[in-house]
């Protein structure tokens, strides 16, 4: 199905071969713990623009899938290509995968931004320093220019000027969320990955963080979102994951997907979920 980097090459000049838009692959993930095996070959392929929500039962594995993406989580098995290039791995003793160049991965993790669910900000730094940190220590980006995109992508998020120079403790969970969306924008990525980026906040602060992204999906973002609000995976998505027990159960659009689900366990899945 995908092709490889060398017929990526060759087929560059053809504009009609999807591959070259494509922003990213992750191919046959495996992940286990000890015995348990969490990811028994999961795939993925999202082109420039897609907004792909992966949802399922917690324990179904969604969030580490996304950490495998980027060797938060090292993957077992597979491989992981980003705009192109693969990320170089090799076996070690084990038979398990690890990274064989680190150079190299800390340049392919540059192009995809993630977004946690806790946030993951720096406390003793100011909201507009959490979103200078990435772009002046990992892209080298002068403290000016660096300044200069904190600001835009604090404002593009909707939070005004004052929010600035208070400190994560003082904002709410969904102001902390924004500048968390913010700090990856800052990083210019090929791709965004959201892990639940709104289970941690209050039902209420929900909808400002979802709106957030809505924008940027209709800005034409690449995204990767494990989310559990189905709304959002119906209404912004335009493909639809649905894992179970590390498996990729039933994916396709979400008007198909989520309207007529082929599989029983999705039915249960969404009777279960849809308010």
């Amino acid at each position: 199905m995908h092709h490889t980097l060398s017929s990526l090459e060759e087929n560059a000049l053809e504009p009609t071969v999807k591959d070259v838009a494509t922003k990213l692959v992750a191919e046959d993930i495996h992940k286990r713990y000890g015995d348990n095996e969490v990811l028994k070959g999961v795939s993925l392929a999202a082109k420039a623009g897609d907004v792909i929500s992966i949802i399922g039962a917690s324990g179904s594995g969604k969030s580490t899938f996304l950490r495998c993406i980027n060797f938060l989580e090292r993957p077992n098995a597979g491989r992981i290509i980003v705009d192109g290039e693969a990320v170089r791995t090799k076996a070690d003793k084990t038979g398990n995968l690890e990274v064989a160049d680190h150079k190299q991965l800390q340049r392919v993790r540059t192009k995809l931004a993630m977004v946690f669910q806790h946030f993951n900000l720096w406390s003793h730094m100011t909201a507009i320093e959490n979103v200078m940190e990435a772009p002046s220590h990992v892209l080298g980006v002068s403290k000016k220019e660096a300044e200069e995109r904190a600001r835009e992508y604090l404002e593009k998020v909707g939070l005004p000027p004052r929010v600035e120079k208070q400190y994560p403790s003082h904002l709410s969970g969904g102001q902390q969320q924004r500048v968390a969306i913010a700090r990856a924008l800052a990083m210019h990525p090929d791709v965004m990955l959201f892990d639940e980026p709104t289970s941690a906040l209050d039902p209420e602060l929900v909808g400002e963080v979802l709106k957030v992204m809505q924008r940027l999906a209709e800005e034409g973002r690449t995204m990767i979102v494990v989310t559990h609000e189905m709304g959002f995976a119906r209404n912004v998505s335009n493909h639809v994951m649905f894992l179970h027990q590390g498996r990729t159960e039933e994916e396709g659009a979400p008007a198909d997907v989520l309207t007529a689900p082929k599989s029983e366990r999705l039915r249960q899945f969404l009777s279960g979920s849809l308010k």
